[in-house]
């Protein structure tokens, strides 16, 4: 995800968003540890859009 894409989202669509990418990654790194994972830098991009992400909730709500 583009950074201008997490800033429009809420807090709310912040939170869920980072949930749904901690299970992916989560689901990746089984397919990786079994294998059948073709390309691994699937792996960091999951991890640096959920730091995205993270950082842009704890801005926004350090603002609140």
């Amino acid at each position: 995800m583009k950074i201008k894409e997490i800033r429009a989202l809420g807090v709310n669509e912040l939170k869920q968003k980072s949930a749904e990418l901690r299970e992916e990654l989560f689901r990746l790194n089984i397919r990786h540890a079994s294998g059948q994972l073709e390309s691994t830098a699937v792996l960091g991009r999951f991890r640096k859009d959920i730091a995205r992400i993270n950082t842009v909730l704890n801005e926004k709500e350090a603002a609140s």
